[in-house]
């Protein structure tokens, strides 16, 4: 546990990786495959047989682009034996594909879990159904800084977690993802689902929700900025400050979580969202139990995309029993997705009205 001197080199930063990797089918061209699934998997050493998109132009341009198949349907994918099935589309077309693979086959589900907790629970039924080794693509659980901190926290270093803080003011480029500009939610349902997933692994699951989530008076995508309470009792806090516009210039723009514990706290920095994709250096600090200053750990890789690596290695070693947990599994994924369907019926419920002056 803690016995002796914090040494921030020591903590683990990275996932074990599958001894006999399988190759990868992944559905989806859009900028997320480009920016993150390629580039992770071709330094992993995972091999990517091809892809396919409805969009078969687009699916060509980025198959040509990384030396592989573009498929022309969903079944010709499908079909491919022995595989992972990376489903990087849209949420409302999971199910679809899903029903399409064979059964017993492995997946990883491009999160959210479905557009909302209806369709989620559609997918868990048919993962379910057909015997799917499928988890949700849950990426930042399997960030090193996110890996960090959770040993940190394992081994005693902030002592009991009793304090999170997630605040977020920044510029997000909602253009690039086209489908999201006319999606009935976003924010919650596409970013902050993210920390609220992330939120659950490390605090459990919470009581409750009190959110607000709205839009921005100058663009029409629904959602752009939320603020949210957790609830967790009488000893722990957790709140979100999120604000997708904070167009401003980059001085006194913020992507960060504090998190605090009975005896040592947590800086972390998520640089990617501060220049999306290209991103800044991720940050993690700790003031350890027994030091008198904060010590940053170096990190050995950054969310993009060395969280994919993690990611896509758990769903592999969990395929061929190198490990015992397939994490964010489309159960546990589940579980998020009701922590945002509570959320956005919070957001619609009226707030507690303040009295009138007798």
């Amino acid at each position: 546990m803690t016995d002796g001197v914090f040494d921030p080199a020591s903590l683990a930063q990275a996932w074990g990786q599958p001894s006999k990797p399988r190759p990868i089918v992944i559905f989806g061209a859009g900028s997320i495959v480009g920016d993150a699934h390629f580039p992770a998997y071709a330094k992993a050493g995972f091999p990517v047989p091809g892809l396919f998109d409805p969009d078969h132009d687009k699916a060509e341009e980025l198959a040509a682009k990384w030396g592989v198949t573009a498929y022309r349907s969903v079944e010709e994918a499908a079909a491919i034996e022995d595989v992972v099935f990376d489903l990087a589309t849209p949420p409302a077309h999971h199910a679809g594909v899903l029903r399409a693979l064979p059964d017993g086959a492995v997946a990883l589900i491009q999160k959210p879990m479905g557009s909302d907790l209806t369709e989620a629970t559609e997918i868990l039924e048919i993962c379910r159904s057909k015997d799917l080794k499928a988890a949700v693509n849950f990426q930042l659980r399997f960030a090193p800084m996110m890996l960090a901190l959770k040993d940190a926290i394992a081994k005693g270093w902030l002592g009991d977690v009793v304090d999170f803080d997630a605040w977020l003011a920044l510029a997000t480029p909602w253009q690039l993802w086209e489908f999201l500009l006319k999606a009935p939610r976003v924010e919650i349902a596409m970013h902050s689902i993210h920390y609220l997933d992330l939120i659950r692994q490390l605090l459990g699951d919470p009581k409750g929700v009190h959110a607000k989530t709205l839009g921005y008076p100058n663009h029409k995508v629904a959602q752009t900025r939320t603020s949210a309470i957790l609830d967790y009792g009488d000893i722990v806090r957790c709140a979100l400050s999120i604000n997708h516009d904070h167009k401003f210039g980059r001085r006194h723009q913020a992507c960060e979580f504090r998190i605090c514990g009975t005896e040592g706290a947590a800086y972390l920095k998520l640089g990617l969202n501060l220049d999306y994709p290209r991103g800044e250096p991720d940050i993690l600090e700790i003031y350890p139990k027994g030091g008198s200053d904060w010590i940053t750990v170096p990190l050995v890789g950054e969310w993009f995309p060395d969280a994919f690596v993690g990611r896509m290695a758990n769903v592999q070693r969990y395929a061929c029993g190198e490990d015992a947990e397939l994490v964010s599994s489309v159960e546990d994924g589940w579980n998020t997705m009701a922590l945002v369907e509570a959320a956005y019926r919070s957001s619609a419920a009226p707030a507690t009205p303040i009295a009138t002056r007798p």
